[in-house]
């Protein structure tokens, strides 16, 4: 009898409060990630009070934009996510082997990325447009150059987790990195998931 009301009560108060209050990763790559995410909303505002100011200039510059490689990387970046998400819970069950071929293959996925908005700016500039063309490709530049850099140092990251992942099972610090790392990448996506219908697809 006893038993049965532990798990009643246990059922109603949800999971102890340790496993809730578990906050994956370093403190410190929070600071990171809160501070990336304040710069990004500031330029957002910027870009979006400029919009409002000057909108015919900006929707004509959008449709110069390519679109279908803007949905294509959308769906890189998640793609990668989900291949990191897998990789860091097989880090936490110590699966070492399995979490070393996630995290390479998210890496791998997510440097897509990169080759397609080379193809992007390779084609915009054989078009003439650079970042003085007018406002709006300065922002586009900005904004998606910025973020282009963060998928770069994401890469870094993930290739490095990977390849120093230890034959054995990790240690907490060891699941903490990974954890840390997964956060980031998943900023990186979050921010292009802001990005890419803000400069592609407003009206």
């Amino acid at each position: 009898m006893s038993k049965q009301l532990a798990s009643v009560t246990a059922t109603r108060n949800g999971p102890p409060s340790g496993a809730a209050r578990h906050i994956p990763g370093e403190p410190g790559i929070w600071i990171l990630l809160f501070g990336d995410m304040l710069v990004f909303t500031v330029l957002f505002a910027v870009y979006l009070r400029n919009r409002h100011a000057n909108p015919e200039l900006f929707a004509e510059s959008q449709e110069a934009l390519h679109r279908t490689i803007g949905v294509v990387n959308t769906v890189v970046l998640l793609t990668s996510s989900l291949l990191v998400v897998l990789g860091t819970s097989a880090v936490r069950n110590g699966q070492v082997a399995l979490a070393r071929r996630l995290l390479f293959a998210g890496a791998a996925v997510g440097a897509c990325f990169v080759l397609l908005k080379a193809v992007e700016y390779q084609s915009l500039f054989a078009a003439g447009i650079a970042p003085s063309t007018n406002q709006f490709f300065m922002y586009y530049f900005v904004l998606t150059g910025l973020h282009l850099a963060h998928v770069l140092l994401g890469l870094v990251l993930l290739i490095s987790l990977a390849a120093t992942m230890p034959s054995t099972e990790p240690t907490a610090t060891r699941v903490a990195f990974a954890e840390g790392g997964a956060c980031f990448w998943h900023m990186v996506d979050l921010l292009w998931i802001i990005i890419f219908p803000l400069v592609f697809l407003v009206r």
